[in-house]
């Protein structure tokens, strides 16, 4: 009995220890962790600006919203001196960039003196030297007591190079010429004429679009047309290259130049706005003559226009019919027989017209 017992005992212990026990499983807990960075977006493609956005800047109501500059003139030791004027070599900042140009002062009168800004046509720019196109009428108005002022505009002489389009660029660098007058002690700011021959004569026509009453009045002497569909007509629209390589490699006559550089998003809008009817208006300046203040003198030759560099009577007269039509004071003068450059006694004529004429609203 006894040993009965103890087997009993045995085979219970035998079975608990050996008897199967379900495992308590721990339940899962999954926790989603935030991301500690934000991934990276998927590239969207860059908007393309239409060809009236990109040129926006370039167009007459683009350059009369935009800052202008109040920079230092820098005039270098006098490079000639007459009876009557010294001549001086100067530099100053526009846009960027550093442009030069050629100060003359008189020694006829008292300082300051009233001012005349000088701007010259189009000149190839291997040969073109500071003062070329502008030196002796500049030298005729010196001797009358006119402080004369040109720029070379930028990319030629020794200026800084950068882009222009539809004249913008040489524009601005005359705007900014103005502007720093007030650093020529000699100059009197609240007296200033302009005076433009050919392509000088758009850029004069442009500037009076934009500045308004600061210019009291201007002389456009055989003037490319206020149009940018007839100067392109006659011209082409420029061409794409080195500043200066350009001419060789395109045989470009025109003043438009395309930087290489130049976005080509840009040049491809700007060649767009050169055949968009829409476009030429926007950035021509005989749509804008509400905004001329000035008085206007225009002259020309009855024989300019027949050679590819000059430019046709048609031009100057389409331009004063369009003053008059907005209410320009303007007057017109045609010289017979002259052609782009005048010369001999029909210069001197114009040129004391043109004295005249700013002694009466300048002077």
């Amino acid at each position: 009995m006894r040993l009965y017992t103890v087997l009993l005992i045995a085979l219970i212990i035998s079975a608990c220890s050996t008897s199967t026990v379900t495992p308590v499983i721990p339940e899962l807990v999954v926790t989603i962790v935030p991301p500690t960075s934000v991934p990276s977006k998927i590239p969207q493609p860059t908007a393309t600006l239409t060809t009236e956005q990109a040129m926006q800047p370039y167009t007459i109501a683009g350059l009369r919203e935009r800052e202008y500059e109040s920079g230092t003139i820098k005039r270098g030791e006098p490079v000639l001196e007459t009876d009557n004027f010294i001549r001086y070599l100067i530099s100053y900042p526009s846009d960027g960039l550093t442009i030069t140009g050629v100060l003359q002062i008189p020694k006829v009168g008292d300082a300051p003196y009233p001012v005349i800004v000088m701007n010259h046509g189009f000149f190839s720019r291997y040969i073109y030297n500071s003062g070329d196109g502008t030196d002796r009428a500049a030298e005729f108005l010196n001797r009358r007591g006119y402080l004369t002022v040109s720029s070379d505009y930028r990319s030629w002489a020794s200026s800084d190079t950068g882009e222009s389009l539809f004249y913008s660029g040489q524009v601005i660098d005359v705007i900014n010429l103005m502007n720093a007058l007030s650093s020529i002690p000699e100059a009197d700011t609240e007296r200033i004429g302009m005076w433009g021959h050919s392509m000088g004569g758009g850029i004069t026509a442009k500037v009076l679009t934009i500045v308004g009453a600061r210019v009291k009045a201007a002389v456009l002497y055989s003037s490319v047309s206020a149009d940018f569909a007839d100067v392109i007509g006659r011209w082409g629209p420029g061409c794409v290259g080195d500043v200066y390589e350009g001419e060789a490699t395109f045989g470009c006559n025109s003043s438009d130049i395309l930087p290489l550089d130049l976005p080509p998003n840009l040049t491809a809008s700007y060649f767009d706005a050169t055949t968009d009817p829409v476009m030429l208006e926007a950035v021509s300046p005989i749509y804008h003559f509400e905004n001329v203040t000035a008085p206007v003198q225009v002259v020309y030759g009855t024989e300019d226009g027949k050679t590819s560099a000059g430019t046709p009577p048609e031009w100057s007269k389409k331009m004063y019919n369009a003053f008059v039509e907005a209410g320009v004071d303007a007057e017109i003068f045609a010289y017979q027989g002259e052609e782009h450059s005048f010369i001999g006694d029909p210069w001197f004529v114009f040129m004391a017209k043109t004295q005249l004429f700013f002694d009466k609203h300048v002077k």
